[in-house]
C-alpha cells in the first residue's frame, strides 16, 4: 500500500533485521534476516490474515494422483470471522489489485506512487512514468504509452509528476473536506448518482446473464442430440469428438461468464454501502497535508489525463480522478449546490 514491491519489502525487512519465518521455526540459518521474495509474495496473498479460514486451496484429480494442484479461488471455501483480523479486508483487496498491475520498473531505480494508476483519457492506455538519473524530481513525467510506441494513434498526454501530485492532492483535500463536513448532502447526491449508474449496469448485466444461461440450456440439449446421433450411427466418432470438444469449450467459457456476471450484479447492488465506506475513509484523512502512497492507494482507483489544450495561448490540461467505492465525484457541482 506504500508503493513497495516484494523485492523492496524484502530488503526493508532485512535492513530492519526482522527474522524470517525459518528463524522463527527454530531452524539454524546463516542468513536469519534474509527474506525470500516468494515468502513475501505468499504473505501478501494470504487471505487468512483478514480473519477468515480458507479450505480446499489444493486438490488432486483422483485418489491415484499424487500431485497437488491449486484450486481456482472461486472454488475455494471461505469462512469469514473465524479469528481476529490483522489486516483489514478492504486493504487486502486493494493490495491484490495493486499486485495485478505489475508496475514497470525504471532503469534508474526511481519510482512514482502514481505508477499503475494513471491512464490516457482518450485511448485508455496506461501512462508510462519517465525519469532519468540526470532529472531532478521536478522533471519526471508521465506520457501515454500508446503515443510512446505509435505516435500516429494517440497524442502525447504528457504531464509532469509534481504537477500531477499537486492537482491530485488539492482535489482529494476538497473531496475529503466536503464529504466529512456535509455528509448528508454528499450521501444523497452520490448515492443517487451511484444508484442510477448501478441500475443501468444491473439491467445490462442481467440481460447478458439471461442470454448466457439460455445458451447453456441450449448446449445441454445439443449434447443430448449429439450423443443420440452418435449412438444411432448418424455421425462418426471423429465428428462427434470434434463437435463435442467445440461445445464443451463454449460451455466452459459461458459458465465462467455466468459466475462473473453474478458477482458483478451483487457488487453493483451495494451502491449505498459504498458511499458510507467512502465517507468513513474521508473522516480518516481529514486534515491531510501531504499525499502519501498509502493514502493515494486507499482513496483513488484511477486517474485519467486529457490532452493539453493550448488554444488560449496558455497550456491547460484536465484530469479526472476515479475514487474508490464511488468513482468520479463532481466536487465543484457539490460545493455550488451546498452554497445555494
Amino acid at each position: 500500500m506504500e508503493g513497495r514491491g516484494p523485492t523492496q519489502i524484502g530488503s526493508l525487512l532485512e535492513n530492519e533485521r526482522v527474522p524470517n519465518p525459518t528463524t522463527h521455526q527454530g531452524k539454524p540459518s546463516d542468513y536469519p534476516y534474509k527474506w525470500d521474495i516468494s515468502t513475501v509474495v505468499h504473505i501478501l496473498e494470504r487471505r487468512e490474515y483478514t480473519g477468515c479460514t480458507v479450505n480446499f486451496k489444493t486438490h488432486r484429480n483422483s485418489i491415484w494422483d499424487k500431485k497437488k494442484r491449486q484450486t481456482p479461488e472461486e472454488d475455494q471455501a471461505v469462512f469469514y470471522n473465524t479469528q481476529p483480523a490483522i489486516v483489514a479486508e478492504d486493504v487486502f483487496e486493494k493490495v491484490q489489485q495493486i499486485r495485478q498491475q505489475r508496475h514497470r520498473q525504471t532503469k534508474t531505480g526511481k519510482s512514482s506512487m502514481f505508477s499503475g494508476l494513471v491512464f490516457c483519457a482518450d485511448c485508455g492506455a496506461k501512462m508510462y512514468y519517465c525519469t532519468s538519473v540526470k532529472f531532478d524530481k521536478r522533471r519526471d513525467f508521465f506520457v501515454c504509452s500508446t503515443h510512446r510506441h505509435r505516435k500516429d494513434q494517440c497524442s502525447a498526454h504528457y504531464i509532469r509528476s509534481v504537477v500531477l501530485e499537486d492537482i491530485v492532492l488539492r482535489h482529494i483535500q476538497m473531496v475529503i473536506s466536503y464529504a466529512a463536513n456535509h455528509e448528508a448532502h454528499f450521501r444523497a447526491v452520490m448515492g443517487q448518482k451511484l444508484k442510477l449508474a448501478s441500475d443501468e449496469a444491473i439491467r445490462v448485466s442481467k440481460k447478458k446473464l439471461a442470454k448466457a444461461e439460455k445458451r447453456l440450456n441450449e448446449l445441454d440439449r445439443i449434447f443430448m442430440r449429439l450423443y443420440e446421433d452418435r449412438v444411432n450411427g448418424t455421425i462418426s466418432d471423429e465428428r462427434f469428438a470434434f463437435m463435442s470438444k467445440s461445445y464443451e469449450d463454449e460451455q466452459t467459457k459461458l459458465k465462467q461468464e455466468v459466475d462473473a456476471l453474478a458477482k458483478e450484479i451483487a457488487q453493483q447492488e451495494q451502491a449505498t454501502d459504498d458511499v458510507d465506506r467512502f465517507i468513513a475513509q474521508a473522516h480518516k484523512y481529514v486534515g491531510l497535508e501531504e499525499l502519501t502512497p498509502y493514502a493515494l492507494h486507499e482513496l483513488v482507483k484511477a486517474i485519467y489525463i486529457e490532452a493539453p489544450d493550448e488554444s488560449s495561448g496558455k497550456r491547460r490540461q484536465n484530469i479526472h480522478i476515479s475514487y474508490d467505492f464511488v468513482g468520479f465525484i463532481p466536487i465543484h457541482e457539490l460545493m455550488q449546490e451546498g452554497m445555494a
